[in-house]
């Protein structure tokens, strides 16, 4: 069946569709139905089911013969440290730790905090919560003490499990005080923790409270897997939240298992035994679904990379990783491959390799640039897929379903609807506008399974945040435009959507066209405020590598290129050269946060950015464009 067939299969029988890619996970008892709808606008699927995650990504496969099969390799560069572990060793290392955490009181529904680096201990902990039906909520390794406590008093954790510390090149992370730090911050206080000791930095352990990983698990009974209810939550994620205050994003048990394993061959295009690779991080919705969950499920071998794209030793590390380890489907963010081709522009280093095993790369995250894409294109000789998805969404809703069919790919379009998405953009008034025309990204509920049914212990939020402005369907968030062949295009979030004197414009669309000079490496585009236009695009440049014109000589050439390819309507004057933008750790730019340094408004300081510095070279550059006075 190709794409079109299995498209109009889910549309004309979402129930049987679902039931039918259920039959893939074990149950312990099955689902009598698939959605259950609450009214109201809230739905849930697999309610009645009653199964464990654990079981599906660890158990099963060492009882159908899997067991001696890698589950997970470990690879990091900047501790020069390789391992591999077997699914039979993966389950008994989480069965032992399931049980001692048993031991000292966690059971169904209780939550725990892991905040731990990229480490195979990290997803040991995630299965060992699941192993027990305990509700995790993974937090940044390295996240402020106070963004911590902030998680802590929502989600009030019965245990935190941590590392002692998170390496970056060149320098440690101490994660130990910042736990500290935000334990005493916290009004609520979990009843213990559990400190993984790492060798580069050993944590000091208050007396009665913390435990050490390996000691606490010695002479305990492992556990066996606690069946849940298909609706019981599997986890809680945070994501910051415009108004300041994180969103629990939370994700159901049975949906997740269905849809997590169907993705992994119909889009990923990976069979049981593939190694699949996402370079991501578990601590966001990347790590979750691709790291951990989804390729263990589906009986995948998955890559846990603690490193960098450049820089751990060199621009060369992801093509290391693919040949040495033999990774079918790649998935990265096209920052990281910016990163790559800025120390690399013409692929001297993807030469050294021999990629032969790798058939797919996709990139997600932020929108991927067409520039980007061509770069990777020309590189690996292989199909980029570009594909659009949310922490809220856990999987992909908008991608070329490389599993079932490979479409004709378009520069700048992660393609086409999913099954249980079907995309309409809307005016702010809630019409449907025609093909080709910008406006707000919808789809209509109910979401389909494994998608967030709601945020934790804030319903109201839940529907004002994502189901109030446009009744009966999902609000993205994101701005864009449908094609006369369906292909969806993410051109911003929607509050990047500009209004130049009465036009709206795309800041994405203007980020294109700077990208495509051949000097730029990366750009970003804000709207900032104006008091003849209401707002004036402002471009940020950073160069390649090796680049020989002078910085104001390239700023008149993009500028020429805007008015080129946009028109004068775009009134694009404002631009600059800098050399690094402000980036969250995941690789999204903090464009709000660079709006308001221009607009010399206060703003708090985002809790993701990588690197705080970067945002006082952006306001010096913003002085000298006569912006950021105040």
């Amino acid at each position: 069946m190709g794409y079109q067939e299995v498209y109009d299969s889910w549309k004309s029988d979402p129930e049987g569709f679902w039931m039918d890619a259920a039959n893939a996970i074990d149950w312990d008892k099955k689902p009598s139905k698939a959605l259950s709808d609450l009214g109201d606008d809230m739905y849930e699927w697999f309610a009645d089911g009653m199964v464990n995650t654990c079981y599906n990504a660890v158990d099963r496969h060492v009882e159908n013969g899997r067991g001696e099969q890698t589950a997970i390799i470990y690879d990091s560069p900047i501790t020069h440290t390789k391992r591999e572990i077997t699914y039979v060793e993966l389950r008994n290392r989480v069965a032992n730790l399931a049980g001692a955490l048993r031991a000292k009181g966690v059971e169904k529904g209780d939550r725990v905090i892991i905040y731990m680096p990229m480490i195979p201990e990290a997803l040991e902990a995630m299965l060992a919560c699941a192993r027990l039906g305990a509700i995790h909520s993974v937090v940044f390794g390295g996240f402020a003490a106070n963004e911590l406590a902030v998680r802590i008093d929502d989600a009030k954790p019965k245990a935190i499990i941590a590392a002692s510390c998170g390496l970056e090149p060149g320098r440690v992370v101490h994660y130990k005080p910042l736990l500290d730090g935000a334990i005493d911050l916290a009004d609520h206080k979990p009843d213990f923790t559990v400190i993984f000791q790492r060798e580069q930095e050993v944590a000091e352990l208050k007396e009665g409270r913390d435990y050490n990983w390996h000691g606490f698990q010695y002479g305990v009974e492992p556990a066996e897997c606690v069946p849940v209810e298909g609706n019981h939550p599997a986890y809680i994620l945070y994501t910051s939240g415009t108004t300041g205050a994180p969103k629990g994003v939370i994700r159901h048990t049975g949906g997740q298992l269905v849809a997590l394993n169907w993705t992994m061959k119909n889009i990923y295009n990976v069979d049981p035994g593939d190694v699949f690779w996402a370079a991501s991080d578990v601590g966001w919705v990347v790590g979750h679904s691709y790291i951990c969950y989804g390729p263990l499920i589906h009986g995948n071998t998955t890559i846990v990379f603690e490193g960098k794209p450049v820089g751990t030793p060199d621009p060369g590390t992801f093509w290391r990783v693919i040949e040495e380890h033999k990774v079918k489907t790649f998935f990265t963010a096209p920052t990281a491959f910016r990163a790559v081709k800025r120390e690399d522009p013409t692929g001297e280093y993807v030469k050294k390799y021999d990629l032969s095993c790798l058939e797919q790369v996709f990139l997600a995250g932020e929108r991927a640039d067409p520039d980007t894409i061509v770069w990777a294109q020309d590189q690996l000789k292989k199909p980029i897929i570009d594909h659009w998805w949310q922490t809220e969404l856990g999987y992909p809703g908008v991608c070329n379903p490389v599993g079932i069919e490979l479409l004709p790919v378009k520069l700048g379009s992660p393609s086409v609807p999913l099954p249980g998405y079907q995309m309409k953009i809307l005016d702010d008034a809630g019409n449907e506008l025609p093909p080709g025309e910008l406006g707000a990204i919808v789809t209509p509920l109910p979401l389909p399974p494994g998608t967030f049914p709601n945020l934790w212990n804030a319903e109201d939020r839940y529907k004002k945040s994502y189901l109030t402005n446009f009744p009966g369907y999902y609000e993205t968030g994101d701005a864009g435009m449908i094609d006369e062949d369906g292909y969806l295009y993410i051109m911003a979030r929607t509050d990047d959507v500009i209004n130049v004197a009465g036009h709206r414009l795309s800041t994405g669309g203007m980020e294109e066209v700077l990208a495509d000079h051949p000097d730029v490496a990366e750009c970003a585009v804000i709207g900032v405020s104006d008091s003849l236009k209401g707002q004036m695009p402002m471009g940020f440049l950073c160069l390649n590598a090796g680049t020989t014109k002078a910085d104001d000589e390239i700023v008149k050439e993009v500028i020429k290129l805007v008015r080129e390819k946009i028109g004068p309507v775009a009134a694009f004057k404002l631009c600059c050269v800098v050399d690094r933008l402000p980036k969250t750790r995941s690789g999204k730019i903090l464009r709000g946060t660079m709006v308001s340094i221009a607009d010399s408004k206060e703003y708090k300081m985002p809790a993701t950015i990588d690197d705080p510095v970067i945002l006082d070279e952006i306001k010096v550059a913003l002085q000298g464009l006569g912006y950021a006075k105040g």
